[in-house]
């Protein structure tokens, strides 16, 4: 999914030594911020980091209040020097109700980071409505969309919860 979401990211040319020859090859030009939402977000940032080594991670800590479903914050840290033109990617494997998305994204948007892609490896249509109603100018990237929720806010038929298979716990 990386190399989809940054198919428009910006490029240099560099020129490498081969042990045959010289050559220009590319380098990704801008700086790329990863926010994953914790905890699951987090087996995502391998892969990210992978494809692009001079990722920097954020944190946003969110877990959703099993009553009220909505999200409870409760970690926020991001690099410093954020710029204008750095692509910041938020980063969760699940997308369900769009509550966590959409308080990630108000966060970022507060401390002034803007240009967002949202990334996901499942959710639901209503999540993905959620969030183009209150952030049209968020680009999502989503691998899967299941067809509903259930009233407990899980996609159906979903994963189960994806922190929990991803770190081998419950």
């Amino acid at each position: 999914m990386a190399y989809e979401v940054l198919k428009d990211i910006k490029l240099e040319e560099v020129e490498i030594e081969t042990p045959i020859a010289k050559t220009i090859g590319h380098k990704i030009s801008e700086k790329v911020n990863l926010y994953p939402i914790l905890r699951a977000g987090q087996g995502m940032v391998e892969g990210f980091t992978t494809t692009i080594p001079s990722a920097r991670v954020g944190h946003i800590g969110m877990y959703r209040d099993e009553k009220t479903l909505q999200p409870v914050e409760y970690l926020f840290k991001y690099p410093k020097d954020t710029e204008k033109d750095t692509y910041n990617i938020i980063i969760d494997p699940m997308l369900a109700t769009g509550g966590s998305a959409i308080a990630a994204i108000d966060k970022l948007k507060e401390k002034g980071i803007e240009n967002l892609k949202f990334v996901a490896l499942l959710g639901s249509q209503a999540a993905i409505d959620a969030i183009t109603s209150k952030h049209p100018d968020v680009e999502i990237f989503i691998s899967a969309i299941d067809p509903e929720l259930n009233e407990k806010g899980y996609i159906v038929p979903g994963l189960g919860d994806a922190g929990d298979r991803i770190f081998g716990t419950k």
